[in-house]
């Protein structure tokens, strides 16, 4: 018999137990450093409710063992401490997407596939650089268009039209207020639709729950929702559709 999927799933879990059972002797954490390589998607440091020295911490552990750490909802002051530690490593620091990349000198990103990113007003822009930030380090061309929302809709023909044209297999589309957006580019396009609620919006639909049930609510098919204000579960679902159509284009 030749070598198979569950070959490959067989080595990756023993790699995986070799790994934690290194690293649960590193205290309460135990990094997955092998997830990129069993699924293709890195693992994400999350930074709110953790303090400095644990972010330091599993910080060195990813750069020293993958050559590359990524943070999300990380603040400012601990993004300047954590920096100032790898002077000499590549580094991309998003401060409103509250997003931090260190990787080390030499660190080659791998190659992918290409989405496109709408945002419905400028105060989506940080949850929709969340998640291009995301999609570009696992190796996607990301096209970046904001402030064309239903309220103008005259504005986003143009954008669509051009982010189609240069071969977009997905697109993520982040609304707050009334989250109308996602559901009109869905109906538009022959390409899958992520729809990204935001936080953003006043009293009872505040804190993108409006939004979120209004894409839940879509009657476009092709539509489907992340969460409120997960730029990284968006950015991550829209590289793994992306790749994928790469890799299809390659054979």
């Amino acid at each position: 018999m030749g070598h198979s999927p569950l070959d490959d799933l067989v080595s990756a879990v023993a790699g995986l137990n070799a790994t934690v059972r290194e690293d649960i002797a590193n205290g309460q954490a135990r990094p997955d450093l092998n997830r990129e390589g069993r699924t293709g998607v890195p693992e994400i440091v999350y930074a709110s409710g953790k303090d400095f020295e644990q972010i330091r911490a599993l910080a060195n552990t990813f750069v020293e063992r993958a050559g590359r750490v990524i943070v999300s909802r990380i603040d400012a002051e601990d993004a300047r401490r954590l920096i100032e530690l790898f002077p000499s490593h590549q580094i991309r620091h998003l401060a409103p997407a509250r997003a931090l990349v260190i990787r080390r000198p030499g660190y080659v990103l791998p190659v992918g596939g290409r989405l496109g990113i709408i945002t419905a007003g400028t105060s989506d822009l940080p949850v929709a650089t969340e998640a291009q930030v995301i999609a570009e380090e696992m190796g996607c061309a990301v096209t970046l268009v904001s402030d064309v929302g239903v309220a103008g809709i005259h504005r986003l023909f143009g954008p669509l039209h051009a982010m189609l044209e240069a071969g977009v297999d997905v697109i993520i589309v982040a609304a707050g207020m009334d989250g109308a957006l996602p559901s009109v580019v869905s109906g538009l396009v022959n390409v899958p639709v992520i729809g990204l609620p935001t936080s953003t919006g006043y009293g009872v639909g505040g804190r993108g729950i409006a939004a979120l049930l209004s894409m839940l609510q879509t009657c476009a098919p092709g539509l489907s929702v992340v969460n409120v204000d997960n730029g990284v579960g968006a950015g991550v679902t829209a590289a793994m559709i992306a790749n994928r159509v790469a890799r299809a284009r390659q054979t």
